[in-house]
């Protein structure tokens, strides 16, 4: 069955990306990559992602154009984007109506939900995020874009540390009150 699961990293208050979409304060991290939280280990399971059309933006600014990633993408927007390559494919509505073909397109590996807070609370919303799997780091922003926006019980399943970094894993449960 195909699990959909949320990795990303988070700061201690909560936000992806601070009022810019600024990931400066991520990117100044230490991070062992084969440590707790391996985004190698993380990326073997994975047979397509989805993203909002701000990250999927992020990405190509800060990549230089170049498209690094070879799994099938899935791009939710409402702007007339052009994909960078022949994996991408761009989506607008709700995530239920791609449910099939997102699905297909993981075969018998996850989805990996990339980002942003309200596209994953969108999918939590419809039944389609399975985890949370997120890096805490020690920092904290004031304002920005939320990990998640929305209110969610979750269930903490693991939990580690990677240099500064809480990595921890969670299960959605259900909306806010389903415990």
């Amino acid at each position: 069955m195909t699990r959909y699961r949320y990795n990303t990293a988070t700061t201690l208050d909560g936000f992806l990306a601070d009022d810019a979409d600024s990931l400066d304060w991520l990117l100044k991290q230490e991070f062992d990559e084969h440590g707790p939280g391996s985004f190698e280990a993380f990326m073997a399971g994975v047979g397509t992602q989805v993203m909002g059309a701000t990250t999927y933006e992020w990405i190509l600014d800060h990549e230089k154009g170049a498209w690094t990633y070879t799994a099938p993408t899935f791009v939710f927007t409402h702007r007339d984007l052009e994909p960078a390559n022949e994996t991408i494919t761009m989506v607008a509505g709700a995530p239920a109506e791609h449910r099939a073909a997102i699905e297909a397109a993981a075969g018998d590996k996850d989805v990996w939900m990339v980002g942003g807070g309200d596209l994953a609370a969108s999918f939590a919303a419809a039944g389609m995020l399975d985890e949370i799997l997120v890096g805490v780091a020690p920092v904290t922003l004031g304002s920005g874009r939320p990990l998640l926006g929305g209110a969610y019980d979750l269930r903490l399943e693991e939990s580690d540390r990677n240099h500064e970094f809480l990595v921890a894993r969670y299960a959605v449960v259900g909306p806010l009150g389903t415990r």
